[in-house]
């Protein structure tokens, strides 16, 4: 990709009783390509929590009104968690979603994490991986060949023929998402990439060091590899927004204990001290970094555009 692109994610959750405001969202969506950001990224669950549960708006019909508002800014899915839908009417969405926008999609894809929701949709949660691979590879195959013969089960594709394709060929970038070995080695041969999330950067290199040696192993070229990392932001001056940050963080979000997503991660301080923790990510190498700024403030995300991003991308 070359230089650093700066992502912003969205709010599309809230915690009961709150709900989110699909107009406020899609509006938002219509500020931050005015902002200048390069990509607006939003959350996926179809149930997600009992007590407290966490309303959210549908990722993807989110981002195609946003799509229909836009014209520039690319949308991407942060994380989609593939193995709860049916690929062969997801693949039809998603290309259609792709050519609303005009070739705007970016597909952030993960295996999944949350059982109770894998039980509710009726998809095996144990075999998840299993059927994440299964279905990247119906899917590609829809988007790239003009008719395709496949069995397999559940799936019996015969002379599938799906049209139309994606706007962006061979198809839309996909960013797997995740953390152990195997999902790092996902990324590297089936993906185009890896997105994580609240990664320090040394923490950010040595998986990427990974992902890069599973690409030449597979006969892969690491370089065409995306790295990306969404990373929790606050302006401000330090002493008065750590306490709210850390509350917020420790509160509203989850770490799990099999990976390196640490709250650490935050970005906090003076425009200048963001500055100066941010280029410790973008001397990684790292492609894409999606803001999520606290508590999705307006002051925030207007601070981020004018008084971060012009110095990151100047430097």
């Amino acid at each position: 990709m070359g230089k650093t692109e700066f992502g912003v994610a969205m709010h599309n959750f809230q915690t009961y009783p709150e709900i989110p405001d699909a107009q406020a969202l899609i509006d938002y969506g219509v500020r931050m390509e005015a902002l200048g950001y390069e990509s607006l990224w939003v959350w996926d669950h179809i149930l997600l929590g009992v007590d407290p549960h966490f309303p959210i708006i549908d990722a993807l019909s989110l981002l195609t009104a946003v799509a229909a508002r836009t014209t520039k800014i690319r949308l991407g899915t942060g994380i989609l968690v593939l193995p709860l839908r049916n690929p062969l009417v997801l693949a039809k969405q998603l290309s259609s979603m792709d050519r609303i926008s005009g070739g705007r999609l970016v597909l952030g894809m993960a295996s999944g994490w949350y059982k109770r929701e894998f039980d509710a949709v009726g998809v095996d949660f144990h075999k998840r991986g299993k059927i994440m691979d299964q279905n990247l590879d119906i899917m590609y195959r829809l988007w790239t060949e003009d008719s395709v013969d496949l069995e397999s089960p559940p799936y019996n594709l015969r002379a599938s023929v799906m049209f139309p394709k994606p706007v962006q060929k061979p198809r839309p970038t996909v960013l797997i998402g995740g953390y152990v070995d195997r999902v790092l080695k996902r990324a590297a041969v089936k993906g185009d990439g890896w997105l994580t999330y609240f990664y320090l950067p040394d923490a950010f290199t040595n998986d990427w060091t990974k992902i890069r040696t599973f690409a030449e192993e597979a006969g892969k070229d690491p370089d065409t590899l995306i790295g990306a990392n969404q990373l929790p932001i606050v302006v401000g001056p330090r002493d008065k927004v750590e306490g709210p940050m850390n509350e917020w963080l420790n509160t509203e979000w989850d770490f799990a204990s099999w990976s390196q997503s640490t709250p650490d991660s935050a970005i906090m301080g003076t425009p200048e001290e963001c500055v100066e923790q941010l280029m410790d990510h973008i001397e990684t190498g790292i492609d894409r970094i999606i803001f999520v700024p606290y508590k999705y403030e307006t002051e925030q995300v207007e601070a981020i555009a004018t008084d971060i991003v012009p110095k990151l991308r100047a430097a």
